[in-house]
């Protein structure tokens, strides 16, 4: 079958269920092709095959509304709602989103790159349809990993209480992007191997075989799950709040999940379907990944599953030359521990997890839960390092103000992908954090321009005993471990190439200031470069210095250009009544979509070359 040649999934509902599983091993094959050339999220597609083409052949998208938790599992769902001839585009720019997006397609009822948004989404449409008195399906797909996330729990005890038809289809994968942990997930696995548990497997399936449907498999199903009462699935989440609990349900198998999504279409109220799938189904490398590399992937090779991960030598990640000086600092102190919200990899943490096992913590996905406990930490004279892409640090932002900051605790906030990150889109550029961290109290931000300066900068947050960001970007640096670690004087900018011939400043932050550097070195510009590696709190003495040279200043940031570094100086100049020819570089206030983040860039007119035309504008060189 060529997928391309898909228009809209009506064809699904005259297909057989031998060709349905056809067309699934069409798709995967399709996925891993396409994925292996663009990249994109492939472990989680893979997993949902089947439950996505059940979901589409026995409900009538758009009428019936599917939400995908979180949207990046969603490329099944894409290619068939008529989008497959678009799959090269992916995640490029002007190209398909890798999330749900509504622009791109009636199909795509909710947008979201964050997880556990789905249930309070499904119930906020499920009271619409019934006020406006309309009759149709709210159907969520919500995995393991996001139902753990807080916001999950505060929508299903209101679904619970308000009791509305909804159909949450539970994606029991035991992982999110890495292995899941806490209680919850440790419950499900206890279940998973338990007797019981495999006992009501078979007579499920043995109930969905038959063939009558609706209430009749329902009521079935509940009298051989009777056994299960006293596991957390029935009685201590769902069934407690009043959650009707259909499963466990093969994940993989189309004729029992078109037997249960017919059940649940009859049902009255909401209702849980447990699917039991396998995270990366039908690659061997996917399938097999313990630790999240297949999770989200660069481009690779289909045939022998080789990463592609375009690290230069002598090069490392952003994420690992700040893990590396983490490791390197615990090591001669005991206080320093290390939390992440379900990000061990990505943050690059695993060798601090295995040399310090009883200093790591995985939260899972639950941002505010670890910023509040690093808080607590620190009130009991702990060093807390808590690493979590910016992106997703604002989802902890109450409890960052509240919990940390009102309070004065020296947590040490990783804030990895700052700024643009490309191919992933509005829901994860990393361009916010500024704005919202810099009006916080007694909270410093920084971000090195280097390697060097990045040990120097973390050796720094650990000597002085308040909140500390600092901000990296995805990317790689030049990497060797300093002899000798320095501390550097909070609030200290650094001038790097003082000319008295000098005719405009730029200054900037992060490792753009080495590539401006290099740029006016290379070129003999008469321009001066600053280092504001700490954009709050600000060098007050050398804006007042800069100041007084009378020269125009260009403040290039990366990021939001609202509440940015710009801002902040041109707010202290004003209090100070200083005068400054001043012209802000940076992202204007509108969400920045997917691609490459050179395309991005240089379409913005945040790119190096774009600001170089601008100095040079007026200056006249």
């Amino acid at each position: 079958m060529d997928l391309r040649s898909i228009q809209h999934p009506d064809f699904l509902k005259v297909l057989s269920v031998k060709h349905c599983n056809e067309l699934a091993k069409h798709i995967r094959a399709f996925l891993i092709d396409n994925v292996s050339k663009t990249g994109g999220h492939l472990s989680s597609n893979l997993g949902v095959v089947e439950v996505t083409i059940a979901m589409h052949k026995v409900f009538d998208s758009p009428k019936d509304k599917l939400i995908f938790d979180v949207g990046h599992q969603s490329y099944v769902h894409k290619i068939l709602t008529g989008r497959a001839d678009r799959f090269l585009t992916l995640r490029q720019y002007e190209g398909l989103s890798g999330f749900n997006k509504r622009s791109e397609s009636v199909h795509d009822v909710w947008e979201a790159g964050h997880s556990s948004t789905s249930l309070s989404a499904a119930l906020g449409m499920a009271v619409a349809r019934d006020l406006n008195h309309e009759n149709h399906h709210i159907v969520a797909l919500i995995g393991d990993g996001s139902i753990i996330n807080g916001m999950a729990f505060e929508a299903l005890n209101h679904i619970g209480e308000l009791g509305k038809n909804i159909i949450i289809i539970f994606n029991d994968n035991n992982m999110s992007i890495s292995k899941n942990v806490g209680a919850m997930s440790n419950a499900f696995a206890r279940l998973r191997a338990s007797k019981p548990y495999n006992t009501l497997k078979q007579d499920v399936k043995d109930v969905l075989k038959t063939n009558v449907v609706g209430s009749s498999v329902l009521k079935g199903i509940t009298a051989v799950r009777d056994t299960l009462k006293s596991h957390i699935v029935d009685s201590s989440i769902f069934g407690e709040l009043g959650i009707e609990y259909l499963g466990p349900v093969d994940g993989h198998s189309l004729k029992e999940l078109i037997r249960a999504f017919e059940t649940a279409k009859e049902h009255q109220g909401p209702i849980v379907i447990h699917a039991i799938t396998s995270k990366g189904k039908g690659y061997t490398p996917s399938e097999s990944d313990k630790d999240g590399s297949w999770h989200g992937v660069n481009q690779f090779d289909p045939d022998t599953g080789i990463l592609n991960n375009n690290l230069p030598p002598s090069h490392s990640s952003w994420s690992a030359i700040y893990s590396e000086t983490l490791v390197r600092l615990a090591k001669h102190n005991p206080k320093i521990t290390a939390i992440t919200p379900a990000m061990i990899g990505g943050s690059k943490l695993e060798r601090f997890f295995e040399l310090f096992k009883d200093r790591s913590f995985d939260t899972g996905i639950a941002e505010e839960h670890a910023v509040t406990f690093a808080a607590a930490m620190a009130l009991e004279g702990y060093r807390p390092f808590l690493s979590m892409y910016s992106t997703f640090l604002q989802r902890g932002y109450d409890q960052i103000n509240h919990d940390v900051c009102r309070m004065d605790l020296p947590v040490v906030f990783g804030v990895d992908r700052a700024g643009l990150v490309g191919e992933d889109g509005d829901t994860h550029h990393g361009v916010f954090d500024i704005g919202i961290l810099r009006p916080l109290p007694n909270l410093v931000i920084a971000t090195a321009k280097d390697a060097d300066e990045a040990q120097d900068m973390l050796f720094t947050a650990f000597n002085q005993k308040h909140p500390f960001a600092i901000r990296y970007p995805r990317g790689s640096a030049p990497f060797q471990p300093k002899a000798e670690l320095k501390e550097i004087r909070v609030g200290q900018w650094e001038i790097l190439n003082k000319n008295i011939e000098s005719k405009a400043v730029i200054i900037g932050y992060g490792p753009d200031v080495e590539r401006i550097l290099q740029k006016t070195t290379i070129n003999d510009l008469p321009i001066s470069i600053i280092n504001a590696r700490f954009i709050k709190p600000l060098d007050e003495d050398m804006i007042k210095e800069i100041a007084s040279w009378q020269l125009p200043v260009f403040v290039y940031q990366p990021d939001l250009e609202m509440g940015g570094l710009a801002s902040a100086i041109l707010e202290f100049l004003a209090k100070e009544h200083l005068s400054l020819d001043c012209t802000p570089i940076g992202l204007k206030d509108e969400y920045i979509p997917h691609g490459a983040v050179g395309i991005l860039r240089k379409k913005y007119g945040i790119d190096i070359n774009s600001l170089f035309e601008q100095v040079l504008k007026v200056i006249g060189e």
